[in-house]
């Protein structure tokens, strides 16, 4: 044997002999984390207090605490049904927050010492700067599910005294709007919106402030038409639902992309339908009107605080009162309530003092008036209803329509009680009975009726 094949072979053991111990350190690993660090992942876990807890996000393996933390909050705020995800700075403490149908329920308190890149990470997945904590910022976030679902997160940031705060609106993708009649509309109701679904032109307005679910009844007044059978297009800011056929536009304040000026261009789109997500400002308000009296059907928001509001807030916007009465052919005014959870409500009778109010105020609806009785959220509260006594939303509703009498009074500049006195006169149910209405039907309590409508109504 030479002297080159001696050392040859003396390298060939020592590579074997370097894999070998490799491969028993990598076991050694792997054995000291499959005894120690298992239990305490399985510690960390009981922590989380995760049913779907994570640490796998989409095909990559995570190995890192902020990444399987966010993960955790995401996922359990869908199973949760939670609309949004507040993540806070306190003095001593970063806590996290989920709005689940309308209130607050906590979920989390974490140490200081991860703030800061627990709002890095949000950032990177934005697509937002992480070196800018002066300013506000607004993203989005494209979060994938298992099953190819995806979830959109919107996402804005604010700088407070304590560190940056972070708000993200949970908004599911391809998921078809719920029926209004789950969502509580009565048949009086329900006979006013089909009827003015067959006009040929004019505008439907939704209004009432944020968080009412006014896109969700307008998205199903768009379901109700046949795209394939009418040019649909809808403006919005962001986009929430998506309907099959219809032209979905996303607004981008960025690059003087508003809605004014979607809509201007829109007219030369031979459009059937339209959908503009809000109203904002006053060229918005006049091209959507002069939009609804040349042949098309408009559909949009507004933030009043009831039907008869509306009229006065478009007349603050200077619109003219003669173009109003011409395009306006119905207003929705809304606002959504906790339904009682069906598991743990009781029934009581109330004294004689509500007794009296509900009669006065609704007693033409009922057939026995002597044995009233109504269901409140039980103390006790169980699991189903995460112990808030509430699981779902229901809606209060009133719908104004432009008669000719209402027309008049609109011409003649008329006050917002007068409107609403003529309002009822002509058939509108206020939606303080309408959700008086819902507290008999044992959907929700007096009490979160009075919570959600306030004192006044």
């Amino acid at each position: 044997m030479n002297l080159t094949d001696f050392l040859g072979k003396k390298k060939q053991n020592t590579d074997s002999e370097k894999k070998e111990k490799s491969s028993e350190k990598v076991e050694d690993l792997f054995n000291i984390w499959n005894t120690n660090n298992n239990q305490s992942w399985k510690n960390n876990m009981e922590v989380n207090n995760s049913d779907l807890y994570i640490w796998n996000y989409g095909t990559k393996n995570q190995d890192t605490t902020i990444i399987s933390l966010l993960n955790d909050i995401f996922v359990n705020a869908f199973r949760l049904k939670a609309s949004d995800i507040h993540l806070e700075p306190r003095e001593k403490n970063f806590c996290v927050r989920l709005r689940v149908d309308g209130n607050f329920i906590p979920y989390k308190e974490f140490p200081l010492s991860q703030r800061d890149s627990i709002i890095a990470r949000i950032k990177i997945m934005a697509s937002l700067r992480i070196d800018e904590h002066r300013l506000p910022q607004d993203g989005k976030i494209n979060y994938r599910l298992f099953g190819d679902k995806a979830v959109d997160l919107r996402v804005s940031i604010m700088p407070t005294i304590y560190g940056e705060k972070c708000v993200l609106r949970i908004l599911k993708k391809d998921e078809k709007p719920p029926e209004l009649m789950e969502l509580g509309i009565m048949p009086y109701n329900m006979v006013k919106i089909k009827e003015h679904l067959e006009d040929n032109y004019g505008m439907i307005l939704a209004v009432w402030p944020t968080g009412s679910g006014k896109s969700t009844t307008l998205f199903w007044l768009l379901s109700k038409f046949n795209p394939e059978e009418n040019n649909i297009s809808t403006l919005e800011d962001p986009v929430e639902y998506r309907i099959p056929w219809v032209n979905h536009t996303q607004i981008y304040p960025a690059i003087n992309f508003s809605f004014a000026t979607w809509l201007r261009s829109l007219l030369r789109q031979d459009p059937d339908i339209i959908m503009v997500g809000e109203i904002r400002d006053e060229e918005t308000a006049k091209l959507a009107v002069e939009a609804s009296i040349t042949g098309h059907i408009v559909f949009s928001t507004l933030h009043t605080n009831s039907a008869a509001h509306t009229i006065q807030r478009l007349t603050n916007l200077w619109v003219d009162p003669l173009l109003i009465t011409s395009s306006i052919r119905m207003i929705i005014s809304q606002r959504l309530a906790r339904k009682l959870c069906p598991k743990c409500k009781i029934q009581y009778k109330p004294d004689e003092k509500i007794e009296k109010y509900i009669i006065g105020k609704v007693g033409k609806y009922l057939k026995d008036k002597e044995n009233i009785s109504l269901y409140k959220a039980s103390p006790e509260w169980c699991d189903s209803c995460h112990h808030t006594g509430y699981s779902g939303r229901i809606g209060f509703f009133e719908i104004l329509e432009i008669s000719e009498k209402m027309e008049e009074l609109i011409l003649k500049w008329g006050s917002r009680t007068q409107l609403e006195i003529q309002a009822i006169g002509d058939g509108m149910i206020p939606i303080k009975e309408d959700g008086l209405l819902k507290v008999i039907l044992w959907d929700t309590s007096l009490e979160e009726m009075i919570s959600v409508l306030g004192t006044n109504n």
